[in-house]
C-alpha cells in the first residue's frame, strides 16, 4: 500500500511539473506571420526558424510587427540578435502615434541600453542602464535571451536571466499589442526566435 500510495505520488509530481512547463506556448508559429500583422516600412522575413528585420537610414518611417491580439498581465521570452541599429519589444502597446506605435518597448539595441523601459510618445526613457549595467547582461552580435514581464503596474524586464529593468507600481496602460520594432531613419539588422507566452 505504502509503495503505492509512494508512487502515485511521484506520478502526481511529474505531471504537476510537465503542466508548468507546458505553460509556456509558442507566441511565433516559428514558419509564417500568423497571428501578427506589418505596418509601417522596413523589411521582414523569414529564415531558419527565425525572424529578420532590416530598414535602412535613407527610409525615415519605422516598420513594426504586432501581434493580432491584445494581452493584459503576462510573461514573454524571446531570443533576439541584433547585428546594427536600434529595435524594441513592445508590450501594451497601441497602433496610434507618428511612428504607429505608442507605449511601453523593452530596449533592443546593437550597443547601447539593451533591456532598459523606453515609452514611445510617452513618458520616453523609464528605466535607462548605464553602459556599465548593460555590459554585464547582453551579448553583443549573439542571440541573447529577454524575458518580459507584467502583472498589473510591476514589470520587470530581465537580459540573460539577469534583471535590467524594474518597475514597482507604473500607472500606464494594463493592456495592449506586442510588437517588434525597426527604428526608422537608422540601417537596422535584428533577429529573432523562439518568442514564447506565459499567462496568468
Amino acid at each position: 500500500m505504502k509503495t503505492t500510495l509512494h508512487f502515485l505520488c511521484v506520478w502526481l509530481l511529474s505531471q504537476l511539473s510537465l503542466v508548468a512547463a507546458d505553460s509556456w506556448r509558442p507566441l511565433w508559429d516559428g514558419h509564417s506571420f500568423a497571428g501578427w500583422h506589418l505596418i509601417g516600412k522596413g523589411v521582414w522575413t523569414i529564415e531558419n526558424g527565425a525572424i529578420h528585420g532590416v530598414n535602412v537610414a535613407a527610409e525615415k518611417d519605422y516598420g513594426h510587427l504586432v501581434s493580432d491580439q491584445i494581452y493584459g498581465d503576462f510573461t514573454l521570452r524571446l531570443k533576439f540578435k541584433s547585428i546594427k541599429g536600434n529595435s524594441g519589444l513592445y508590450f501594451r502597446s497601441e497602433e496610434t502615434g507618428p511612428s504607429g506605435v505608442t507605449g511601453f518597448q523593452a530596449e533592443i539595441d546593437a550597443t547601447k541600453d539593451v533591456g532598459g523601459l523606453y515609452e514611445t510618445h510617452g513618458r520616453k526613457w523609464v528605466a535607462q542602464p548605464t553602459p556599465a549595467q548593460v555590459a554585464t547582461w547582453f551579448r553583443p552580435g549573439e542571440w541573447n535571451e529577454m524575458t518580459v514581464t507584467a502583472r498589473g503596474g510591476h514589470i520587470v524586464v530581465r537580459v540573460n536571466r539577469k534583471i535590467s529593468a524594474e518597475l514597482a507600481d507604473d500607472p500606464g496602460r494594463r493592456k495592449g499589442r506586442f510588437a517588434l520594432q525597426l527604428h526608422g531613419g537608422k540601417d537596422v539588422d535584428v533577429w529573432f526566435k523562439d518568442i514564447g507566452l506565459r499567462l496568468p
